[in-house]
């Protein structure tokens, strides 16, 4: 072959990658702007609730009452809500960075293989649950699904919730895990160090051992640790809700109905319970509304006495995007505390970033579950 002959081979080959990659890349951004499309409408309230912003206390306004200003106001605004936050529901423990998985069990199933693991998520409780990595090379986004036990998510309980198995048929990487143990004895939560003598509020101490979490996740090989999610639905949306506010390294996070803002006059919106925001030691109250022959005890009353509402753990969210899957106990009308964040967003510069669907009933649906996988693609893939 003449040097000439070899020069063009050389330029053909190199034009045929560059033109394949091209042909990638166009490729990708269709379906991204596909994926956008069918998303899009959910990222904006309807006129009747657009720029409402109701009772809420602005997280915009210091506490002193000094309004945010500018990006750099908001930084320290942001470090304030997250401080007074963590002063009231208690410091979280050192994370546990360092920790591998124990892989207990191997299945290998249609496109992807299924591990059981288990890890510390506090620094004195061993968790198990189930780790799903899809076939293929490569580093992969990741979602995290929290519930009341680690085997809904695999398929194992209820239809529609099954959210660890349907986004790892979606090329995700997944982790599912549930308080187990905790459900069976009724006790539902994670109690540091103790159930007798807590020092965090339930549901902040789920928060912090989704966090540890993240840490053994983002050390799988599969996985891409910048394009980490969660995911919930009910007592496992307002575990993810709050895992993902107070732990800013989740780069998403969907919550399927847990009521987003207190709401005393829903029985499922029971941040008051023992086992979320009113920790107090046994003999605990009769589960159920508030009432005057059945009061509540601990962190909850002070919060709502002194005017805090979980509007400003959302704030903590901006400008990471976020999706409220909604339905019973997270009607429309919730766009109201949402505006606050939207409100941040603009200052940050930062569109599109909050959204929620609706739905009737307060069990997820296909339709609303593929609203959320379709927001996972957009935002991790």
């Amino acid at each position: 072959m003449t040097f000439k002959k070899i020069t063009l081979f050389f330029v053909i080959v190199v034009f045929s990658v560059q033109l394949k990659g091209q042909g990638t890349k166009h490729s990708e951004s269709a379906v991204k702007k596909a994926t956008w499309a069918k998303i899009s409408p959910y990222f904006s309230p309807s006129a009747n609730f657009k720029d409402e912003y109701g009772k809420f206390r602005s997280p915009l306004k210091f506490y002193n009452g000094t309004t945010v200003k500018s990006a750099a106001d908001w930084s320290k605004r942001r470090k304030e809500i997250a401080d007074r936050w963590n002063g009231l529901m208690g410091k979280w423990p050192p994370f546990l960075k360092d920790q591998k998985m124990e892989y207990l069990d191997t299945i290998r199933k249609d496109g992807f293989t299924q591990y059981k693991v288990r890890f510390k998520w506090t620094p004195n409780e061993v968790t198990e649950g189930y780790l799903s990595v899809p076939d293929g090379k490569g580093k992969k986004p990741a979602v995290i699904t929290v519930f009341y036990e680690p085997e809904t998510a695999i398929t194992k309980g209820l239809k529609q919730r099954d959210f660890a198995y349907s986004l790892t048929n979606r090329g995700f990487v997944t982790l599912s895990i549930g308080t187990k143990q905790a459900s069976l004895d009724k006790t539902y939560s994670i109690y540091y160090p103790s159930i007798e003598i807590a020092e965090i509020q339930p549901l902040s101490a789920l928060g912090y051992a989704a966090a540890n979490a993240w840490y053994v996740l983002s050390k799988v090989p599969e996985v891409d640790a910048e394009r980490i999610g969660i995911m919930g639905h009910s007592f496992g949306g307002k575990w993810a809700m709050f895992a993902s506010c107070l732990f800013d390294k989740f780069a998403c996070a969907v919550w399927s109905d847990p009521g987003i803002v207190f709401n005393e006059a829903r029985e499922s919106v029971n941040y008051w319970e023992p086992w979320y925001l009113g920790y107090h030691p046994k003999p605990w109250r009769k589960r159920g509304l508030i009432t005057k022959e059945n009061p509540v005890k601990g962190l909850y009353p002070k919060l709502v006495a002194e005017g805090f509402d979980l509007h400003e753990l959302h704030a903590l969210m901006a400008p990471r995007p976020f999706l409220v899957s909604g339905g019973s106990e997270d009607p429309e009308s919730q766009w109201i505390p949402l505006n606050h964040t939207i409100k941040i967003n603009n200052l940050l510069g930062a569109k599109n970033r909050v959204a929620m669907t609706n739905r009737p009933m307060h069990s997820p649906t296909p339709e609303s579950n593929e609203i959320a996988y379709l927001f996972f693609d957009y935002f991790l893939k």
